[in-house]
Order: C-alpha cells, then structure tokens, then sequence
C-alpha cells in the first residue's frame, strides 16, 4: 500500500503555510489529518489488486534473432474501475539490451467487469526455454495519493530455437546436390555408384557403363547410369563440452557447429539419406533419431534449443561408445569438435580407429579468425609477438589436422560463417566419390 509522489508534495505544500504563517501542532494535526483521510478514501475507492484474473497466450517458440509477441489479457471483476501501471516480469536476456524497463510497464484503465490486453514484445538474446516471472499491478484510487499493489503468478514459457542462419546457403548446395543426381540439364557421367537404370548408348559414354546382357536382349547398345547413393546414415555429433563454451567473434562455438548441422541436416535429408543427432560431453544430453525427412528439421532445432556447453572435458571414451551404439549400421559420423592439440591427442585419437574401422568419418571446428587476423600484424613490437603467437596456433591446428587426415578422417575447419558451407561441400565430395 504504498504512498504516491503526488501524496508527498500535498503534504510537503500543506505544511509551508503553516509553518511559515502559524506553526503549531495543531496546524500539522490539521493538513496530515485531511491528507490521512484523503488517503483512506483513495485506498478505498482503487480496484483490489488480489481480484484480478490474469491469462496469457501468444508465442511459445521464437528463432534466436526474431521477435515474440506474449499476450496478457487483465480481467477487473470488481465494481471499482482499475487505473494502474502493470510490469510483467521476464529474464533480462529476453529483451534487447536496453527495452527491458520500456517493453515490461504498460499502463492500465479496465473499467469495473471489462477486460484488457498487453502485449510483451520479445526479442531474446540467448537460446533455450525463458520462463515468465511475476506480474505486479499497482492500482491507483481516483485522487492519486495512494495504491494498492500486488503480484500474480501467470507461468508461461517461451523456447529460443537456433536461428538457422546458414539456411540462405541451402538453395546453392541443392543445386549442386541435382548436378549430381542428374536432375538437371548439367550432365555429370561416372558419378555415383548406385545403379538407377538403363538408357541407350551415345557416343561419348564410357564404355565400362555398357550392359552386356542387356545388349544381347535388345537390337541397341544399353549403359547403365548412376545417380548418387540414397538412403545413407548419418550421425550428427555435437561435442558439448568446455571447448564449445569458447567465443569466436562473440558467438559461443557450440552454436556456430549447431547452425553447420542444421544446414548438413537440410541438405542430406532432401538427398534421401537419414540424420541422426547426439548431443554429449560425459552424458548423453540429446539424442534424435529415426525422424523421417519432414520431422527432422522441427525436431533438431527444439532438441538443440536447451543445449548448453558443459565446462567439463569431454569423454572421448563415452562419445565414441554412444556414437557407435547410435549407429550400428555403417554411417557418415560429422564430428563437431576442436582441432585443439591437447583434446584431440590425449581424447580423441587413441580412440579413432574403434569409428574409422566401422564408419566414414568427418570431424568439423570452427576456426578463429581473430587468429588469422593477428597473424598478419606487423606495425610494433606488440603486432610482431601477437603474429608468431597466432603463427604458432595455426601449425598447431594444421598438425592436429594432418594427424587425423592420416587416420582416414576428413577434417573440416572453417570461420563460424564458413563452417556451415564448408561442411555441406565436403558432404557432396564424400557423395560424389561414393564414399558415403
């Protein structure tokens, strides 16, 4: 219950006459009791707070980078019309930086038995689910001297997916991926190593295409044509652990190898082969598996949605065992990790051989170009030391590389605005080889 500013300048200007003209006790008896009943009569005229019915709906999913709107409707079911302020309450990484006082206040007027709707514009600055908090209503009397406030519970919640930024390279790699399947005018002879079907011979085939007993049946030369393998599996593997909490151009690691799967994701299920997701560090923390092609997009962005790295170095042990019970059958294993030297050679190397002896293996990081650009500085003293320390990192890298490329495993390592084009071609080289 408490007093309004406009309360205390009534008394604050009651007082000075009667302290300047005739100060006595009975004076200030005389304008605080006026201004205590004036209160009383305020309190009693406002609408009670405790009355209120409060719903929400609206949004319950948004895409990192876009906006929500969250609906508050206020019903007043008193016989006292309802003027008020009213904050709705939500994380600060929910708003834009400076919105949040803005975008949470709304004022109220809701006549006595009628309703009223607020709508929260949400602009959220970080992944996973942001759950709604408190909704405190101040409720003023007619006079303005006193409130009435209160707080309801409305619970909401509202889930971040991943942006998907790279999706505006997906109509490029879909081209690319119809040369391929010979779906397009572009005729692209010898690749694939799926037979699809039989068509008469011109000059210029490559005669080991020719079918000869399909020859011996017909009065015409048939070759045989392929078209890229279909129906393949691949496992998606984010390593959520300490090496994906690092920053790369203030982007968390993790989620520049999320929107890199998203786009891989995209790409394989419109070639026809399966995806598959794990999510691990020391535990499994997402697993999807067995979606077909138009519930796996949906369900990759939400399982990725609550994902955050784990400042714990990751089980290479544990990875590799849970990627292999994923994948029983032979597959494409995307590895989404750090080239770092120390991870790589003391985790993922000793155990490597148990994926390659089984699998087809691609592992993909996200580079710093912060690195690229130090090593390039040449102006003091300061620029020559920071470029032999970059120089120094990058043959760390490269080295880590080769030694996994000498294991039979395409390394991928590209910027965050890279990564993801770059991954979608090495899958179409693997394709196209016949690898997969």
């Amino acid at each position: 219950m408490p007093l309004t500013g406009r309360a205390a300048l009534v008394a604050a200007l009651g007082s000075l006459p009667v302290g300047l003209l005739e100060p006595s006790w009975t004076g200030i008896l005389a304008v605080n009791g006026s201004l205590a009943l004036a209160c009383a009569c305020d309190f009693a005229l406002a609408a009670p707070v405790r009355r209120l019915v409060l719903t929400r709906s609206g949004d319950t999913s948004v895409r990192l980078g876009e906006t929500a709107d969250i609906t508050l409707t206020v019903t007043n079911p008193s016989r006292r019309p309802l003027r008020g302020r009213l904050r709705d309450a939500w994380p600060p990484s929910s708003w834009k930086s400076g919105t949040e006082v803005e975008g949470s206040r709304h004022r109220l007027d809701i006549p006595a038995g009628e309703r009223r709707r607020v709508t929260n514009r949400l602009s959220p600055t970080r992944r996973g689910d942001h759950q709604a908090d408190r909704v405190t209503i101040r409720s003023y009397g007619p006079l303005g001297l006193f409130s009435r406030q209160g707080t309801h519970r409305v619970p909401w919640s509202l889930r971040v997916l991943p942006p998907f930024t790279s999706r505006k390279h997906l109509p490029s790699k879909l081209a690319r991926l119809r040369e391929l399947d010979g779906r397009t005018s572009v005729l692209t002879r010898g690749e694939g190593t799926e037979f699809d079907s039989l068509r008469e011979y011109v000059p210029g085939d490559d005669t080991r295409s020719i079918d000869w007993r399909a020859t011996a049946r017909q009065s015409a030369v048939a070759v045989r044509t392929w078209r890229p393998e279909r129906d393949r599996r691949i496992l998606l593997v984010l390593d959520t652990g300490r090496t994906s909490a690092g920053r790369v151009d203030d982007v968390p690691r993790l989620d520049a190898a999320m929107d890199a799967a998203l786009l891989l994701a995209a790409l394989a299920s419109r070639a026809g082969d399966r995806v598959d997701l794990l999510a691990y560090d020391r535990q499994v923390h997402a697993l999807v598996q067995g979606k077909s092609a138009g519930q796996l997009l949906p369900s990759l962005v939400t399982a990725m949605a609550t994902l955050e790295p784990e400042l714990v170095e990751t089980d290479a042990r544990g990875l590799t065992a849970s990627a292999l019970r994923t994948a029983p059958r032979r597959s494409l294993i995307v590895l989404l990790t750090s080239l770092d030297a120390a991870p790589v050679e003391e985790g993922l190397l000793p155990v490597l051989p148990q994926l390659t002896q089984r699998h087809t293996v691609l592992v993909a990081s996200v580079a710093d170009p912060q690195i690229a650009r130090m090593a390039q500085g040449r102006g003091n003293i300061d620029a020559v030391y920071g470029a032999a320390a970059a120089a120094q990192a990058q043959h760390e890298r490269q080295r880590t590389a080769e030694q996994l490329r000498r294991h039979g495993v395409t390394v991928v390592d590209a910027t965050p605005e890279e990564l993801a084009p770059a991954l979608a071609d090495a899958y179409l080289a693997l394709k196209a080889a016949g690898r997969l």
